[in-house]
């Protein structure tokens, strides 16, 4: 990783073509980590907590399912409707107003009863569904010779922030006794630190006038049936992943195990998600193809997932490790498709709200369906199945997303 930072500051040394210096391509390369970084933890740090908030405000495993649910839902929503807010304000004030309602939306969760817990819930959706689409859009437009590097960067530090989330929750809450509404509470502290790199970074951003209209763009890019296919791939990927962060303490939870542990078993899910996340957008960057890189991390997910519904093997850590590698590469090769399958910063901008709006609204019906399948059953390991089927999903489908060609 050393090597590949030190040949990747000496390779921007010179002005690049938007006439940037290599001090303010650093500059928007930390902006763009910090945001990353909070894309995550809102999310992550509920699941340890879940039993906390089952026990303070009585709710069912359904509904404390649509509190991992709710946000997806926003991210469906809203990353259609992005392109409007960058043609409109740029992808920098657009990426900052986000920040806010980031910041907002995790304090507003953390706050009062029930009514607030869902309504910041919705709100921090909204934040991050700006951030996730506009952040591979940015790297098309900034970094367009470094785009597996520079998307390695964005999901290895965005796990690494769920990391950190999911492994803190509990002891925030607990030896801290901050409880779980201020365990919560803590994050909106990043957000404000990520606003603060952010503002200076905007000025470094490239800009370029918008040569077709959203409803044109929508069109043309709905018409196509590889942007169906990477919908479903993003989808099937990031409903794995959600599924996880909910639901995987409950699991161990339910196996016996101490919240604590539980805590940091989906903390290991998140930690070596990030070498997932970092190496594969790197090894697929240097392919024309990525059918194969598809495939290995298809079967390493199914083998983690067997693993997991045969407790009495145990290595529940070596499983969870190998699920956290599989979902964190994913996430990032995910996120590179839509940079290579994409001509240009404006394309990538307009593919990736389609594919991630598309994407979240089949993931959104992952941790909801869980927490009915659970109680409806009293059977984790069906959730487990359901995750085996969305694996062998999104190996047929990235056997033709992989292909060298563009949208």
């Amino acid at each position: 990783m050393g090597h590949i930072g030190v040949h990747y500051s000496i390779s921007m040394a010179k002005l690049d073509e938007n006439g940037l210096s290599k001090g303010a391509r650093t500059l928007l390369l930390v902006g763009v980590l910090m945001v990353s970084v909070n894309l995550r933890p809102a999310l992550s740090s509920i699941g340890p907590l879940i039993d906390m908030i089952r026990f303070d405000v009585k709710l069912s495993d359904t509904l404390l399912g649509l509190l991992t649910t709710l946000p997806l839902l926003a991210f469906g929503v809203v990353s259609t409707i992005t392109p409007l807010f960058t043609k409109r304000f740029g992808i920098g004030n657009t990426i900052l107003g986000s920040l806010i309602l980031l910041a907002l939306g995790i304090s507003i969760r953390s706050v009062g009863g029930v009514f607030n817990l869902y309504f910041g819930t919705i709100l921090l959706g909204v934040a991050i569904a700006f951030g996730n689409v506009l952040i591979p859009a940015l790297i098309k437009r900034n970094f367009p010779e470094r785009a597996g590097f520079v998307t390695s960067l964005f999901s290895g530090v965005l796990s690494l922030g769920a990391a950190f989330a999911a492994g803190l929750s509990v002891p925030l809450a607990i030896e801290m006794d901050l409880g779980w509404r201020g365990s919560l509470a803590v994050w909106a502290i990043l957000a404000v630190l990520a606003i603060m790199f952010w503002i200076p970074s905007i000025k470094n951003i490239k800009r370029t006038k918008p040569s077709r209209s959203f409803k044109v763009a929508m069109k043309k890019l709905s018409g196509s049936l590889l942007v169906w296919k990477l919908a479903f791939y993003m989808g099937l990927q990031s409903a794995a992943f959600y599924v996880t962060v909910a639901w995987l303490p409950a699991i161990l939870l339910d196996r016996g195990y101490d919240a604590s542990y539980a805590g940091w078993m989906l903390s290991l899910s998140q930690t070596t998600g990030i070498i997932g996340a970092i190496l594969v957008p790197i090894w697929a960057g240097y392919r024309k193809d990525q059918r194969l890189v598809i495939a290995v991390l298809a079967i390493l997910e199914i083998i983690a997932l067997a693993g997991l519904m045969l407790p009495d093997i145990g290595l529940v850590g070596l499983w969870i490790g190998l699920l956290g590698v599989a979902l964190g590469g994913t996430f990032g090769l995910a996120l590179l498709l839509i940079v290579l399958r994409s001509e240009d910063s404006e394309t990538a901008a307009e593919l990736s709200g389609i594919v991630q709006s598309i994407g979240y609204f089949i993931a959104a019906a992952g941790p909801f369906l869980v927490g009915v399948i659970y109680d409806v059953t009293r059977i984790w390991n069906y959730a487990l199945v359901l995750l085996i089927v969305f694996a062998v999903a999104k190996l047929i489908l990235g056997l033709d997303a992989g292909r060298d060609r563009k949208v």
